[in-house]
């Protein structure tokens, strides 16, 4: 058992995870006070620059294109992210490469003698936020990317003032800590903007309460289509830039794939722009970042047969977009889906952006405290009107339930497998949960 008993010393860093786990009784709490005594406590006062990214969509693919340029260019960069798919320091990179056990161990002991001097409580992502920054200003960054966590006016990470904010995409989720429509949400999230600090924001239909909120607080707000944007090439072989910084022409096209990432890439530049006075970048850093810029999770094109894409999205937009993503592939005979949500997300939106593009849905539950069981998800597809029996009839069920998202792949590769038709292919989605039990299920096999 983990607890007091355990001096903070002696433990490993799955110890400290389970500790931060039982230390704060919510999950989520919005506010910054409880946080802000603790960074003071621990006398956190970055002298780096840094570039806070928001957005209902498109955050971490951003983080990994900046970071990726950055890393191009000789600087030492700190990337905090979240959540992760395997493990925890995914979370924690510098100089692109995951914080070590002991690294994050050091961390977190600084961050837990400063709480309880503080007196007061943390939520888990509020301890790691910290833990994340204390390693960063040990390490000595040139500079960190800071992914918010939910919304961005209350979350964590926004205890740091952003030298350049991105807001990435303003649509539907949370909606029971941000509000119930776009311009709720646009707001909070806009919270992340700072006084006479850029602010890039990358949607393109921008709600009014951002625009009136740079406005106010007077950020510098830089708006795609407006001060910054991109074209492809007719042929699509490479596309161009257009911004503060210039135009950059034949630029290559990121190697994270989806129909999003060339907006994701113009915001990504139009945010180093604003800081190139203090890290220059040049045009071979920039496409180096983009050819070998890695995230997976989003739209993750698995090598090998059979074909196997993952993609963590949870919401319609998402959702949306991956069905783009998956258009663009080509045509396939048949589609598997291996489809797993938490309750309290959209699964009616999320399923029906995606139900022209699936033949199959093979339904697994998710063991956590928010997990939906399949037949809760299966019961929200049926009220969709996407029934058991496949449209020609004949008794071919087009739902089937499963334990585990694992269980439900193996079942999709058996069925590629015995078909032999070789034009399949499988979509994992709708959680970090289940692309993350797939790619687990996936290790163990290569690995006996």
């Amino acid at each position: 058992m983990v607890g007091n008993e355990l001096h903070p010393e002696s433990r490993t860093l799955s110890d400290w995870l389970r500790q931060l786990e039982r230390i704060h009784p919510k999950t989520i709490e919005m506010g910054l006070e409880r946080i802000d005594y603790v960074r003071a406590e621990l006398g956190l006062v970055p002298s780096f620059p840094i570039i806070t990214v928001g957005g209902t969509n498109g955050k971490g693919s951003s983080c990994a294109m900046m970071e990726a340029i950055l890393s191009h260019a000789g600087y030492r960069v700190g990337c905090y992210t979240s959540p992760h798919l395997l493990r925890y320091n995914e979370r924690v990179r510098v100089g692109r490469q995951e914080a070590s056990d002991d690294e994050l161990c050091n961390s977190f002991r600084a961050v837990e003698s400063a709480r309880i001097r503080a007196g007061v409580s943390l939520t888990y992502f509020e301890f790691g936020t910290l833990a994340a920054m204390e390693l960063f200003i040990r390490a000595e960054v040139d500079i960190a990317i800071l992914e918010v966590g939910l919304g961005g006016r209350l979350d964590a990470v926004n205890i740091f003032d952003a030298d350049c904010a991105v807001l990435t995409s303003v649509d539907f989720d949370h909606m029971d800590y941000l509000g119930n429509t776009r311009e709720e949400i646009g707001w909070e999230k806009a919270g992340i903007f700072r006084r006479g600090k850029a602010a890039v924001c990358a949607e393109p239909d921008i709600p009014a309460s951002v625009r009136n909120h740079a406005k106010a607080i007077g950020a510098n707000l830089i708006h795609i289509g407006e001060q910054f944007g991109y074209s492809s090439n007719a042929d699509a072989s490479a596309w161009s830039y257009w911004g503060s910084g210039g135009k950059r022409h034949s630029l290559p096209y990121p190697a994270l794939r989806g129909a999003c990432q060339l907006l994701n890439a113009s915001a990504s530049l139009a945010a180093l722009d604003c800081i190139r006075d203090r890290l220059p970048i040049t045009m071979s850093d920039i496409r180096q970042g983009l050819l070998d810029v890695a995230w997976p999770g989003r739209f993750q094109v698995l090598p090998g047969r059979p074909v196997t894409v993952l993609d963590v999205a949870h919401n319609p937009s998402a959702a949306g977009v991956l069905a783009s993503s998956l258009d663009s592939m080509g045509r396939y005979r048949k589609t598997y889906a291996v489809f797993a949500m938490l309750k309290d997300k959209d699964i009616a939106g999320v399923a029906r952006a995606l139900a022209a593009r699936v033949d199959i849905w093979l339904i697994a539950g998710i063991d956590a405290p928010r997990g939906a069981s399949a037949d809760e998800v299966i019961r929200v597809l049926e009220e969709e009107g996407i029934g058991r029996e496949g449209p020609g009839g004949g008794g071919e069920k087009t739902i089937l339930a499963f334990s585990d998202p694992a269980a439900a792949y193996a079942f999709a590769c058996e069925q590629v497998s015995r078909d032999g038709k070789g034009n399949d292919r499988i979509c994992v989605f709708g959680s970090f949960h289940t692309v993350a039990e797939v790619l687990r299920y996936r290790t163990a096999v290569e690995h006996g």
